[in-house]
């Protein structure tokens, strides 16, 4: 059998990129993607989704064109059978270019199943479809799968198309009239935003009493009043009893009640991969369906490491590529390690929502002495130019004993462009006096960030 210094079971964000960091650091190295390389993220989230998400956006300046002294002549509308073949074009577009880098980094790639099958004196043994391999070293990036509850229907329904996942909404070629989303999450929203906005009465069931989980309440309130007047209906509070092929049965206050659906999305959430690729043959520890990793991204056994969904920590792409760069770098001797606190988030909504690090709640709920401040982006003058809807803000979180930024979140245009610059403010701690002497280009959106701290 063939001997590899490292065998990536996974092609997507995390399993590629340490794929091709490995081979770039001269490992002779080895991924197996049993699907398609790009993985979820690439395929089937991520990226098609921004595609569906940038045509309403263009769709939606259509539409209110007036506001910004520009006229459109004869009715706007979409055509979602070019939509989904521009999101292909993309995809296929940026999965050659994951292809190219693997192959530039001499990557060996197989299109095929991996499965762990044992370890001997050389390795752990690794079979790829009919073929066999050794690998001293091993990365797990299996990623996740959607959450199918058992709710009466709800698989049956799958099956004949009604329900969809993540996967079967971005190949919709026809708007449905009536939309349900199970589910208020980032990727709920995302297409509650998309498909309300081309055209869909588009109806929310959520389970706890505010949108998108974790994100900062007064954040969370602002984006659901602004879907709201874009047309969603938020059923909050709610559990899901049954899955009907004509709509969704919830449960209120103890009242049943149901909601019409043509298309109903199930976006509860996601779970790891990782039944039926071997993993209990080597002994690797799981919990709840996850595989455990330390900050380096080591299971407990030697030389195996999890990135990406799988270990079930922060299921995001760029967590993703960081735990890869992680990896790699403690495989080639580079001591490395994860920082969960500073990964940042973006919901892809129009408007868009960022944050990063601690809330005040999350932050007091620690002992951490904190001084919150709020101000809305309409002291940023691009803002004002390019939006009608005025409703943004930007909160920041400092901790009064370090006089550092430890949390901030954003709801606004480029709110997801900028972010980054923030991570790396809380991320190297920096100190709020020094925020202050940053340049900041004008006029910029971002500038709500250095308007923020002047309030502090």
């Amino acid at each position: 059998m063939e001997i590899f210094d490292l065998i990536v079971i996974g092609g997507g964000p995390g399993g590629y990129l340490a794929a091709e960091r490995a081979g770039h650091a001269g490992l002779k190295t080895m991924v197996i993607e049993k699907r398609a390389f790009g993985g979820v993220c690439l395929n089937e989230g991520c990226v098609p989704s921004k595609t569906f998400l940038n045509s309403a956006k263009v769709f939606d300046y259509a539409n209110h064109a007036k506001a910004y002294g520009v006229t459109v002549e004869g009715k706007t509308a979409v055509d979602q059978k070019f939509v989904v073949e521009r999101k292909n074009g993309v995809v296929k577009m940026l999965v050659s270019g994951v292809k190219g880098q693997l192959k530039r980094n001499k990557v060996t790639m197989k299109e095929t199943e991996g499965y762990i099958e044992g370890k001997n004196d050389e390795g752990y043994i690794i079979k790829a479809g009919e073929e066999k391999f050794i690998a001293k070293r091993l990365i797990v990036a299996t990623g996740s799968m959607p959450v199918v509850p058992p709710i009466p229907g709800l698989r049956e329904n799958l099956e004949t198309g009604v329900v969809l996942t993540n996967r079967e909404v971005l190949d919709l070629t026809e708007i449905p009239e009536k939309f349900v989303v199970i589910g208020g999450g980032v990727i709920g929203l995302e297409m509650a935003s998309y498909f309300s906005s081309v055209g869909s009465k588009v109806t929310v069931v959520e389970m706890l009493n505010k949108i998108a989980g974790p994100t900062e309440n007064e954040i969370s309130s602002i984006l659901q009043k602004s879907l709201e007047k874009k047309g969603v209906e938020f059923k909050l509070g709610c559990k899901v009893t049954a899955v009907e092929k004509d709509g969704v049965v919830y449960e209120k206050d103890g009242k049943s009640e149901k909601v019409a659906a043509d298309k109903i999305l199930c976006s509860i959430g996601r779970r790891a991969v990782t039944q039926g690729i071997g993993l209990e043959n080597i002994g690797v520890n799981m919990e709840r369906g996850a595989i455990i990793t330390d900050d380096m991204m080591r299971t407990n056994v030697a030389n195996v490491y999890a990135v990406g969904d799988v270990n079930g920590k922060i299921m995001l792409a760029h967590t993703a590529y960081r735990e890869a760069e992680v990896a790699v770098n403690n495989i080639v001797g580079k001591k490395d390690r994860m920082r969960y606190n500073v990964i940042p988030s973006v919901i892809y909504t129009n408007p868009e929502v960022a944050s990063v690090g601690e809330t005040e709640e999350s932050a007091k709920a620690k002992g951490i002495d904190v001084k919150g401040v709020s101000i809305p982006l309409t002291f940023s003058g691009r803002y004002i130019a390019e939006n009608t809807d005025l409703n943004g803000i930007c909160k920041l979180v400092v901790n009064k004993k370090t006089n550092t930024l430890i949390g901030a979140h954003i709801i606004g245009s480029y709110a997801g462009e900028f972010i980054v610059a923030v991570s790396a403010m809380v991320d190297l701690e920096v100190d709020i006096e020094n925020i202050k002497k940053l340049v900041f280009p004008h006029p910029t959106v971002c500038e709500i960030v250095r308007e923020a701290i002047f309030q502090i």
